[in-house]
């Protein structure tokens, strides 16, 4: 059996959706595959929606426990894991049947079946179907890294899924790394109760980041009990019954921690392994993502890729732009590349860690003169009186035109303050134009203008 289509997109999640639907607006001739037992992708199903489910219950529990700062008698306040596992369920439910119903309307031609790469034209479902199509998409995300840390392959390592559907809370975890999802989470079990230990084998956590970003989050973790170890080097992970064992050198002495539950946080791949790329003339990157130029094709120009798989950047925002592009680019219409001098990231933990734009040494180093500047959130009136005084924003714009080029901002609710300079940077907005902007007091959001009006007395 096969048949053939215009365009057929290999993974459902937020990129391979985004491009179905943006090809299906021009033709009737799309087929999307997916394996998945659930439909919906890494975002809505196990990633981005989960866990900031979770990670605000935590907030307002973390706060509840300190309602004697805000002069509140607040007796107890404890989690009860199987209700909000039960509010986080109906929630994902929620996104996930609404993802299902899309899918498998009649919009599309949807297989519920795994993919190889048969030729540069062809793929077989492991059902022995056979589909061609002028062109493809592969949007198959990322999976579970399993580095080579002594002694990790042989003990039954917990992972985000697990944590993300822990209906018992461990009473002590040690969690390996010091990125994103092992930060948002580490923090997350600490403040539901559990005795947190964390292992990081760069100088800093949050390595993607500036350095004093990281120092920020580094300091409030610590503030809040997590056992936080920078500059490490794993020498041997073992299990005894329920308990873990993890030996590690820091600061020239061996240090052993256990814990009831071990949490490999060490990032994720690409998840290229069984698709046969090379049969299809697809290159993948030393690291093992799908190699694209600026409208998403691979080594084939038949074959696009986006979202994890392709890169460079783990987004979901971008995974659909990604999605986007490469479908209309295949349907042959007018198609600018992603500009990532506009792209944002965020980091939700306490304080929320948030930037837009390429980073001061990245444009010095292209020759680009700056002016930046920056003010704490322990100097600034919204901020002191919400007891949110972790953190400061910084903006820097090129020192001839006064164009923002870039802005960080570590934080209370950071997330939502970067938006503001995102808008600014995308527009190429001058600072002077920025401070026309009627900046409400008292805010969060007006703490811009303290570094805003400092460069603009320097243009």
């Amino acid at each position: 059996m096969s048949r053939h289509y215009k365009f057929i997109v290999i993974g459902g999640g937020s990129s391979g959706y985004a491009g179905a639907s943006t090809f299906r607006e021009h033709s009737e001739s799309v087929a999307i595959v997916d394996g998945a037992p659930v439909l919906g992708g890494l975002c809505i199903l196990r990633g981005c929606m989960p866990s900031k489910t979770l990670i605000y219950v935590a907030e307002i529990l973390y706060h509840a426990r300190h309602g004697k700062t805000f002069g509140l008698d607040i007796p107890q306040a404890t989690p009860d894991m199987a209700a909000i596992q039960a509010r986080k369920r109906r929630i994902i439910d929620g996104f996930s049947d609404y993802r299902t119903q899309q899918l498998e309307s009649a919009r599309f031609h949807l297989y519920q079946n795994t993919a190889r790469f048969v030729d540069e034209r062809t793929i077989r479902l492991d059902d022995a179907t056979e589909l061609t199509a002028d062109g493809f998409l592969v949007s198959t995300g990322s999976a579970i890294n399993y580095p080579p840390v002594p002694g990790l392959e042989a003990v039954f390592a917990m992972t985000s899924d697990q944590v993300l559907d822990l209906n018992n809370l461990p009473d002590s975890a040690i969690v390996l790394g010091g990125g994103t999802v092992a930060c948002e989470l580490a923090q997350f079990l600490q403040r539901m109760g559990t005795r947190v230990v964390q292992v990081q084998r760069s100088a800093t956590i949050l390595k993607e980041g500036s350095p004093e970003s990281a120092r920020v989050v580094m300091q409030a973790f610590r503030d809040e009990g997590i056992e936080l170890f920078t500059a490490t080097t794993i020498t041997g992970i073992s299990k005894d019954g329920v308990t873990y064992t993890v030996r590690f050198t820091h600061d020239g002495s061996e240090i052993v921690r256990e814990g009831a539950f071990l949490f490999n946080a060490l990032g994720r791949v690409p998840n290229t392994r069984n698709l046969d790329l090379e049969k299809a003339g697809v290159d993948l990157l030393e690291s093992g993502h799908i190699r694209t130029n600026g409208v998403q094709q691979t080594a084939n120009p038949r074959i696009y890729a986006g979202g994890d798989c392709a890169g460079p950047h783990e987004i979901v925002h971008l995974a659909v732009l990604q999605g986007e592009v490469a479908a209309r680019h295949a349907l042959g219409l007018d198609t600018d590349p992603i500009n990532y001098d506009h792209m944002t990231k965020i980091v939700f933990t306490d304080p929320q860690v948030a930037s837009v734009g390429p980073g001061i040494a990245d444009l010095q180093g292209r020759g680009v003169d700056l002016l930046s500047a920056e003010y704490p959130f322990d100097d600034h009136g919204k901020s002191i009186l919400m007891e949110a005084t972790y953190g400061y924003v910084r903006v820097w714009a090129d020192a001839r035109t006064g164009v923002v080029r870039g802005a960080e901002c570590v934080g209370k609710d950071a997330a939502e303050l970067i938006h503001a300079m995102a808008v600014g940077v995308a527009l190429d907005a001058r600072v002077p134009d920025l401070l026309k902007t009627h900046w409400y007091h008292p805010t969060l959001s007006e703490i811009w203008t303290y570094p805003l009006e400092e460069i603009s007395e320097s243009l």
